[in-house]
């Protein structure tokens, strides 16, 4: 169930690149939510001051938030981490409140978009531990009996295979619903005035998506730091 017209699908259509833009409709709203991210990130640096302003202000708050969030649950080492892991909950945030805006499609309520973020958790998850422990990483997989180690080790591969799934059917599932509330609501009852309060809950629901992602990277990043037991 998608917004009842699409913008971008339209304008993809009118330069004769409609089958694309059907098929692909998140690919296309992913890279109107980089741009936007590019262009802001360009804004809030054009003119960096030492007593920061406007959006400069605005972006040294929220960056600065995030960072100390992630300090207090993986400490000062994982610091280093801080910008994939601040991209990615800046990104799933706005990529799910563009769904708010009438003939916009949130790209988080495709599983192949959310899906693509989780991997890159997962996968970068295992490259934080062979970095921190080399090749002792694998203890982490192998439990604390060195005679069960053959079921510990397939039980945690299973775990962090699940993790792909959960990660990204969690987020999918949540803004897809959305859509679909909102799509019915469109259907039935106009594009303004019925769906204004399932779009003020899109708002909070599309903090706490992006928060709870985020979270559970970090609790990932920071289990890949610690020493096996």
């Amino acid at each position: 169930m998608e917004h009842p017209y699409l913008i971008l699908v339209k304008f993809f259509e009118a330069i004769g690149l409609g089958g694309f833009a059907h098929a692909n409709t998140h690919v296309i709203y992913t890279w109107l939510v980089m741009a936007l991210l590019i262009s802001l990130g360009a804004l809030a640096t054009k003119s960096i001051q030492l007593v920061p302003s406007g959006m400069q202000n605005f972006f040294e708050v929220v960056v600065s938030g995030i960072e100390e969030f992630m300090v207090d649950i993986v400490g000062d080492e994982g610091r280093w981490l801080f910008p994939l892991a601040a991209t990615i909950f800046i990104y799933i945030f706005v990529s799910n409140l563009i769904g708010l805006i009438p003939g916009f499609f949130p790209p988080t309520a495709n599983l192949n978009t959310t899906a693509s973020c989780a991997l890159v958790v997962v996968v970068f998850t295992h490259v934080i531990g062979i970095k921190y422990h080399g090749i002792k990483y694998i203890k982490h997989f192998m439990g604390p009996v060195w005679w069960l180690a053959p079921l510990i080790f397939l039980i945690e591969l299973i775990g962090h295979a699940a993790r792909i799934l959960s990660l990204s059917f969690r987020l999918f599932g949540n803004m897809m619903g959305h859509e679909i509330v909102l799509g019915i609501l469109f259907s039935l009852a106009g594009l303004f005035f019925a769906p204004l309060p399932i779009m003020a809950l899109g708002i909070f629901v599309a903090f706490v998506q992006g928060f709870v992602f985020f979270l559970l990277s970090i609790i990932y990043f920071s289990g890949a730091m610690e020493h096996a037991h």
